[in-house]
C-alpha cells in the first residue's frame, strides 16, 4: 500500500537522536537530556540497558511505573517532567516512522509544577541599590564619560525617582513608564496606575518617593524637558520623550554591579519585595493583592511562602537554640 509507513532497521533510540540534530536542530543539552532519559526507562522499567529496542511492548503501566519510581527516587517534579517530555517526543517519533501504534505516553496527568518563589531583596540591598544610582552618575561626570552635567543630574535624579516609585508603590516597569504628569497627587502621596488589561488602581507613596519625586521634577523644570499637561509622561529619556522600559533596565544593571548586588535583580524584584516587606511587617493579605492590582488572591499567596521562608532563615541564623544538637 502507498501509504503504509516503513519500519526503519536498527536501533530505533540511535535514529531518533540523529532525527533530532538533523531535522529539529535539537541543541546538545536537549539531545542529552531525551538520550539519558529513553536509557532510565529502558533500565528502570524494561529491564534493559542502553541497547534495548522493543519499545512497541511498552504499556501505559510501564509509564505510570517509570513516573513512581523517579518520584521514589527523590527526582524533582521538573526533572520529571522534562524526563517525560523526551520519551513523549521519542514515541511520536517512533509512531511517525511506524514502529508504534500507540505511544504509551500520551494522555498521562501532567506534573503540577511548584512555582519557585520569588527572589527579593532586603531592605539593606534596596538601599545599597539607591546609593549606587548617585555613585554611578557622581563617577560618570568626574571621569567626563557625559555630555554634560546637568544631563547626567537629571538622569541620576530620574533613576532615583523611578527605583523609590517601584519599591514604594509595587509597581510593574510598565506601570512605571507609563505614568503620566497628571497622574501624580504628590501632596497625598498617591499616583494613578494603569496595570494589565488596563486596569486603572491607586498606589502609595512614601516619603522617600515623594522626595525623590520632586528633586526629580525640580530638574526636570530646570531642564526645560516636559511640559506639565496631565497626559504628558511623567519619567523622560534625554531627548525629552517617554522613557522606555529596555532603557531603565540597561542602567539598572549598571547600579546593581556598582552596588555589588546579584545581576539577576530586576525591577520586577523590587515588586516583589515591595510585597514580601509589607506582609514581613505584619500588611494582611487581601491588602497587599489591591495594592500590586492581583486579580486573583492566590497570585498574592506566594508571598506569604516567601515571607515565611524569610523568617525561617533569620531565625536558623539567629535564635540561640536553632542549631543545637539533639
Amino acid at each position: 500500500m502507498k501509504n503504509e509507513k516503513k519500519v526503519s532497521s536498527g536501533r530505533f533510540l540511535d535514529q531518533f537522536i540523529t532525527y533530532l540534530r538533523a531535522e529539529r536542530n535539537a541543541s546538545e543539552h536537549t539531545v542529552a537530556a531525551y538520550y539519558s532519559g529513553c536509557v532510565e526507562f529502558a533500565v528502570m522499567v524494561c529491564g534493559g540497558d542502553e541497547n534495548f529496542n522493543d519499545w512497541q511492548s511498552v504499556d501505559r503501566e510501564q509509564a505510570k511505573m517509570f513516573i513512581a519510581e523517579l518520584g521514589d527516587n527523590g527526582n524533582s517534579k521538573r526533572s520529571i517532567s522534562r524526563k517525560l517530555s523526551g520519551l513523549r517526543s521519542f514515541y511520536r517519533y517512533l509512531n511517525k516512522i511506524g514502529a508504534v501504534k500507540i505511544n504509551p505516553f500520551v494522555g498521562l496527568p501532567r506534573m503540577k509544577m511548584d512555582k519557585p518563589l520569588p527572589k527579593v531583596m532586603s531592605i539593606s540591598q534596596v538601599e545599597q541599590l539607591i546609593s549606587a544610582v548617585n555613585t554611578v552618575w557622581a563617577d560618570a561626570i568626574s571621569s567626563g564619560r557625559v555630555r554634560t552635567e546637568a544631563g547626567a543630574e537629571f538622569s541620576c535624579a530620574r533613576d532615583k525617582a523611578m527605583v523609590e516609585v517601584i519599591y514604594s508603590g509595587g509597581l510593574r516597569i510598565s506601570e512605571t513608564v507609563g505614568i503620566n504628569y497628571g497622574d501624580i497627587d504628590l501632596s497625598s502621596g498617591v499616583v494613578k496606575v494603569r496595570g494589565k488589561g488596563k486596569k486603572e488602581r491607586l498606589a502609595a507613596l512614601g516619603r522617600p518617593a515623594v522626595d525623590a519625586l520632586w528633586e526629580y521634577l525640580d530638574l526636570r523644570s530646570a531642564n526645560g524637558m516636559g511640559g506639565r499637561d496631565r497626559n504628558s509622561p511623567l519619567f523622560l529619556n534625554q531627548s525629552g520623550t517617554r522613557i522606555s522600559a529596555r532603557s531603565f533596565q540597561r542602567d539598572l544593571k549598571n547600579y546593581l554591579l556598582c552596588a555589588g548586588l546579584p545581576p539577576d535583580f530586576t525591577p520586577h524584584k523590587l515588586r516583589h519585595s515591595f510585597a514580601t516587606h509589607l506582609l514581613d511587617a505584619g500588611a494582611d493579605l487581601r491588602s497587599v493583592q489591591e495594592m500590586l492590582g492581583h486579580e486573583n488572591l492566590s497570585t498574592t499567596q506566594i508571598y506569604t511562602h516567601v515571607s515565611a521562608e524569610r523568617l525561617k532563615q533569620v531565625y536558623q541564623e539567629t535564635h540561640p537554640m536553632a542549631k543545637r544538637k539533639k
